[in-house]
């Protein structure tokens, strides 16, 4: 008599499409054997005997390399596979679920769909290292974007991970699916939100400038985006555990193939079609629709002794403790960041044309207080010093890394 496990072998290959005939040979059932199944609605449950299962003389082994390596239950087919085993890859799957639900409990999550064009979900993970050239270790990174409705991915390697490799590996993406979501879903990563909870000014402008609207979790809630974070684990676990290369190119090469040939042309596992399929549904903002993003110009500056930096014929006031250090100014297309190594020190709307005066009061008003001190200057600021009014911010803010 056949038990449970045997009943769902049968059945999930008949939901997943196969014949009677392919059925037989994956299971080694008679066909009397597998109609009786497809007709029943359960197990006998009258059996008093358990059936042996195919799986049970590999299960030591494959315990032992699921909690060692975490590999899927497709690459740990393969595996037993030579070792003699000639069930299907459900069984090992059914098998993997009551190894994990050991370990972790369930935690219940509710899961939101997102409509064609609305959303796409970005993260960073580690892809390994290798030795370059000159025999250092360089260490991988892996940017993934998945579109939330198709799941239709790109993934792109880096060495870095610093405000403009994000920004450049955005455009890419763009690039690859024609276009972009109406909003972006971001972990509290910090090339995004700093560590006072600000916005990067930069990734700011960015996504302003395409008009997208920038989200991220809600803190220590990384389910919210879980989309991504599972493609993460898929990412992992079907490309790059076990996968050697030879350089950044070769990876990128491997990966491409594999994100070409395999997981875009993959069943998903939710929605039950292929990401390549449902892409043709998305309803991105068109690649063309905006010029392409100039990806923040960087300049070397000397602040000027009246605390300005000049760059494209305008200049922006810093504060005036930075007079003749040298600064680093970066021009996006709504916003110029000055930056003195790593510290923003100062942030202004770029200015509208050449010529233009791009004051913050606070910078003015501190200027004006060393210079009483040294009493170089009337006691009160001439009015045509503060023609533009800017957003005043606290110095503390700017005392953030920019990553």
């Amino acid at each position: 008599m056949l038990g449970m496990e045997e009943w769902m072998e049968v059945r999930d290959l008949k939901r997943q499409g196969h014949s009677i005939k392919n059925i037989c040979r994956l299971t080694s059932y008679s066909r009397n054997t597998v109609r009786k199944i497809l007709r029943e609605a359960g197990p006998d449950r009258g059996a008093r005997k358990k059936r042996r299962s195919k799986l049970d003389e590999y299960k030591a082994y494959l315990k032992k390399r699921y909690e060692e390596t975490g590999l899927s239950a497709v690459r740990l087919v393969e595996e037993i596979r030579g070792m003699g085993f000639t069930g299907s890859v459900d069984i090992v799957r059914r098998y993997l679920k009551e190894l994990d639900s050991a370990r972790f409990p369930a935690v219940a999550t509710v899961r939101f769909e997102t409509p064609p064009g609305e959303q796409s979900q970005v993260d960073w993970t580690e892809a390994g290292s290798f030795l370059d050239a000159s025999g250092v270790k360089r260490k991988v990174h892996a940017f993934v974007m998945l579109l939330s409705f198709s799941r239709m991915l790109y993934v792109e390697f880096t060495l870095g991970m610093r405000i403009g490799e994000l920004i450049r590996c955005h455009q890419n993406a763009f690039e690859y699916f024609g276009g972009w979501t109406h909003s972006i879903l971001y972990d509290n990563m910090a090339q995004v939100r700093l560590p006072s909870g600000r916005l990067n000014p930069l990734m700011r402008d960015f996504l302003t400038y395409h008009g997208i609207a920038l989200k991220t979790h809600r803190p220590y809630r990384p389910r919210t985006k879980g989309k991504v974070e599972r493609t993460i684990r898929y990412l992992k676990d079907n490309f790059l555990k076990g996968r050697e290369f030879a350089d950044l190119a070769d990876l990128q090469l491997q990966g491409t193939r594999w994100q070409e040939e395999v997981a875009n042309r993959r069943d998903h596992g939710t929605t039950k079609q292929r990401p390549i399929d449902l892409f043709g549904d998305e309803k991105l903002v068109l690649l063309d629709s905006v010029p392409r993003y100039c990806l923040s110009l960087r300049h070397d500056r000397t602040v000027s002794a009246d605390g300005f930096v000049q760059i494209a014929g305008s200049r922006y006031s810093v504060p005036p403790e930075r007079v003749g250090q040298r600064v680093i100014v970066e021009q996006g297309e709504q916003r110029v960041v000055v930056r003195a190594g790593e510290i923003i020190i100062a942030e202004h709307e770029r200015a509208r044309r050449a010529g233009e005066c791009v004051a913050d009061p606070v910078h003015v008003a501190q200027m004006w207080k060393l210079s009483l001190a040294r009493q170089e200057v009337p006691s009160k600021p001439p009015e045509r010093l503060l023609f533009q009014k800017v957003e005043s911010t606290p110095l503390a803010v700017y005392e953030e890394v920019l990553r």
